[in-house]
């Protein structure tokens, strides 16, 4: 059937190529068919690794586990009891367990809320995230050596920070796009019957800029956001649809209209940044500073800011 997903297995014809191709592989669905977990593409997990920058004897903290892998390489360069890694699926831990033992490696895998860490194995030197998150869990952050380094997946880009003391850290983004499947399930769905229900509007903005040079400063600014995109017969773009978990919807047109529904206008954002960042923004312009009180992304060169949301 078109569309369908179809296993690959072990003896399958092209098997070992998809495993050891420079590709993310999906490796859970729901019940509707929708991914819910990943094996990360194995050169976006160097640059976060590399970014994490561990150092012997040193004790890192993992939120997700996924199929085991990053463990695997956590533990074989410092040690399995020196790894924690958690993860809230029960089914995913298992499994990421039977891999791990199968090769050797024993770290501590918990079943549990990865954004509420683990105490018992805390303080950590290093932090890993590799599931989306709004914002740096502070529970990891009281879990955290002072000068800890945090790498984490924060809109469609990836944070470095390091602790700088009780519930503060302070970073940057890396310059490499990524995308992460989510720490929870999303909100509302698009709502784009209703969004075609309503007057138009005239844009200037190229509607192929959110699916290209605005896409990371968008996934900051609007937490949660999704696009998707039309086209034609030709196969030229026709349209793109974004939203955001509380339903707001957006529908742009190439001919320059566009037409909004929901509790927050998402288009106007659209204009605002584009008009605020001319040409391709540089992921490495954007800060983050994190407080007791709160969570901030700032682009530098603009003054443009964002305050992140709390936890759900």
């Amino acid at each position: 059937m078109r569309g369908a997903w179809e296993p690959v297995t072990w003896g399958d014809p092209g098997y070992l190529d998809d495993v050891y191709s420079d590709a993310a592989l999906t490796t859970q669905l729901d019940e509707h068919g929708v991914p819910t977990s990943s094996s990360s593409q194995p050169s976006l997990m160097l640059t976060m690794l590399e970014a994490l920058d561990v150092r012997d004897g040193q004790r890192v903290y993992e939120l997700g586990a996924g199929t085991g892998y990053n463990a695997a390489l956590l533990s074989h360069r410092l040690g399995d009891s020196r790894v924690t890694t958690v993860d809230i699926d029960s089914g995913l831990v298992e499994a990421a367990v039977r891999h791990l033992h199968s090769t050797g490696y024993r770290p501590t895998a918990i079943v549990g809320d990865g954004a509420r860490g683990y105490l018992h194995n805390a303080p950590y030197d290093r932090i890993i995230a590799t599931a989306a998150l709004p914002m740096i869990p502070p529970p990891l952050l009281d879990q955290a050596t002072e000068g800890a380094v945090v790498v984490a997946p924060l809109g469609y880009g990836i944070v470095r920070a390091t602790v700088t003391g009780p519930g503060r850290a302070a970073g940057r983004f890396l310059g490499t796009p990524a995308y992460f499947m989510l720490r929870r399930a999303p909100g509302n769905p698009p709502q784009f019957e209703s969004a075609r229900e309503q007057q138009p509007s005239d844009t200037h903005v190229p509607v192929g800029d959110v699916l290209g040079r605005l896409r990371f400063p968008l996934s900051i600014a609007l937490p949660g956001f999704t696009s998707c995109s039309w086209r034609d017969d030709h196969g030229r773009l026709d349209a793109v649809g974004l939203w955001t978990p509380d339903g707001s919807t957006a529908v742009a047109r190439t001919t320059g209209t566009v037409q909004q529904t929901g509790p927050r206008l998402l288009w106007d954002t659209v204009e605002e940044l584009a008009d605020a960042l001319p040409g391709d923004p540089d992921r490495a312009d954007f800060h983050l500073e994190v407080t007791p009180a709160g969570q901030r992304v700032t682009h530098r060169p603009s003054g443009l800011g964002w305050e992140l949301p709390t936890l759900p």
